[in-house]
């Protein structure tokens, strides 16, 4: 934990000095005080002033971009973190050279970076956060490709009146199949399979 003792004439103002140092609220702190003020004799012979103990209270999207920033560190990528707070989820659009290696095959890696940053920003935090990696818009490029997939395996499926059971998918990618065929005329989605080898079957209905 993050921690600085700060002194002032008045607990206030050494709380104030503290948060200025730091460039935080006061919501993110923790205040310990160590000493309280006191006059001295006459108002003036050994006069004390106050004195506080700050500690920085983690955000957990901070400490989740931190997280990140070390992992790119350690592999020599110089990669930006754009933070795009919605009101559900948090985005944090990755930009820079040889994003390939970050977002990997069918975006494995990318959902692994995932799954370690949610652990990250929920471990600081006592509501549950959720954020959503994406690089150079491979969210939105792999939602059309496998809402594609979906319609074409459903075609296959009506035309040969046989069920078709995909490779496996990750619960995010499934939720796509699922959500694109849920209200199709002709098919039906199920899961079935143990994870990580859990896998989407459409079949007629």
């Amino acid at each position: 934990m993050k921690k600085i003792v700060v002194s002032g004439k008045t607990v206030e103002d050494a709380v104030k000095q503290g948060l200025g140092k730091w460039e935080v609220t006061e919501d993110r702190v923790k205040v310990n005080i160590l000493e309280q003020p006191s006059r001295g004799l006459f108002g003036l012979i050994g006069a004390k002033d106050a004195k506080v103990e700050l500690e920085l209270i983690p955000d957990p999207i901070e400490e989740a971009v931190a997280f990140l920033k070390d992992i790119f560190r350690t592999m020599n990528l110089r990669t930006d973190i754009d933070v795009q707070a919605g009101r559900d989820l948090t985005t944090f659009d990755l930009n820079g050279e040889e994003l390939g290696i970050l977002i990997g095959r069918r975006g494995q890696t990318l959902d692994a970076l995932q799954y370690l940053v949610n652990i990250v920003a929920n471990r600081y935090s006592n509501t549950h956060v959720k954020i959503v990696l994406d690089a150079e818009d491979f969210r939105s490029r792999r939602r059309k490709t496998l809402e594609d997939l979906a319609m074409r395996l459903a075609s296959r499926v009506i035309k040969s009146k046989k069920e078709v059971i995909l490779e496996p998918m990750s619960s995010l990618e499934r939720k796509i199949i699922h959500s694109k065929l849920q209200d199709h005329p002709s098919v039906k989605t199920y899961s079935k399979g143990e994870e990580p080898n859990r896998r989407v079957v459409i079949a007629l209905k």
